[in-house]
Formats: C-alpha cells, structure tokens, sequence
C-alpha cells in the first residue's frame, strides 16, 4: 500500500500573516488557521469543534498571503504534515506537527476592492488587483506551462454488472 501525506483545509485566519526571512534570505509566514467542523451527538444534539492549525508557508506564497491576507479571511491550503522536533533549556525533546502549504487560496473577497474577484486557480496564476490594472503574474507555473501531454483514446469498457438500486448495502 501506498502512503500519503497530503492535507486540504478550509478555514480562517485568526492573526494577521507576519512576513520572517531566514538567513539565507527565504521568505517564510506561518498561518494560523481555525477550521471548524459540526456533528451530531448520540443525543441529537449539533456540536462545533474548533481545531486551531499553525500553516507554515514558504517563498513568494508568503509574501502574497502577508500582502493579501489579514485576519478573519477564508483560505483554502493544500499541504502535507510535518513533524518538528527541538530541545527545550532543561534538555528536554519536543515536537509538534505542522502543516506546510504546498498551495494558498484566497476564499473570500478582498476589503478594498468590493468589485474584484477572489484570486482563484483557475485564473491560471494571475491575480487582477482591484481598480481595473492588468492582472499581473504570480508565483507558479502557467496554464502552458501545467498543460498535460495528449494521451492515447482509452480502450471501450468491458461490461459490467447492471446498476441497481437494490445492491447498494445502506
């Protein structure tokens, strides 16, 4: 079986972003992040449980989320987990579990542009700041440059069994 570490959120920031460099001059922001998530208890009764989530967010990501960002705005990150170890004064060994994005999505509107549109994938990298200028490029590849290489038509599907309603086991 195949491992995998990859992790979707969708939340909103509980600080504003600071912007840090490390010695060799890489940009680094960490993101804090509350997600929430409601059930239902065995009584019926609906429930919210907040989790709080430290995003660690690296290069021109982190200078667009500290320009761009501020708190209480929606975000969607894509990442993957990681482990963070030290050692304490007293010689004792911690550790912690971050996320790092791999990718930020601004979810929401922006406060000084009511007409502009939240930055999406799909616009390719591009981000169109408000009062009408020309979007200009972002950090990440370009639709040419992420397009897939054609592939070969696929063979006809053998057939299966018939779909029935009846075989569904819920």
């Amino acid at each position: 079986m195949a491992d995998l570490n990859k992790v979707f959120l969708i939340g909103r920031l509980t600080h504003d972003p600071e912007l840090r460099y490390t010695p060799n001059g890489t940009a680094v922001s960490d993101l804090k992040l509350a997600t929430s998530r409601k059930y239902a208890t065995r009584e019926g009764d609906t429930r919210e449980e907040t989790l709080y989530i430290v995003v660690t967010v690296w290069n021109r990501q982190a200078e667009n989320c500290c320009q761009y960002l501020k708190k209480g705005r929606a975000v969607h990150v894509e990442g993957y987990l990681k482990e963070e170890t030290w050692e304490t004064r007293e010689g004792e060994k911690r550790s912690k579990i971050k996320v790092e994005a791999e990718r930020v999505q601004f979810l929401d509107r922006r406060e000084d542009g009511p007409s502009s549109p939240p930055p999406s994938s799909d616009e390719g990298g591009f981000h169109a700041p408000s009062g009408g200028a020309a979007p200009r490029r972002m950090s990440g590849p370009s639709m040419t440059e992420r397009a897939a290489p054609p592939r070969k038509p696929m063979a006809p599907a053998e057939p299966g069994p018939p779909d029935s309603a009846d075989d569904i086991p819920f």
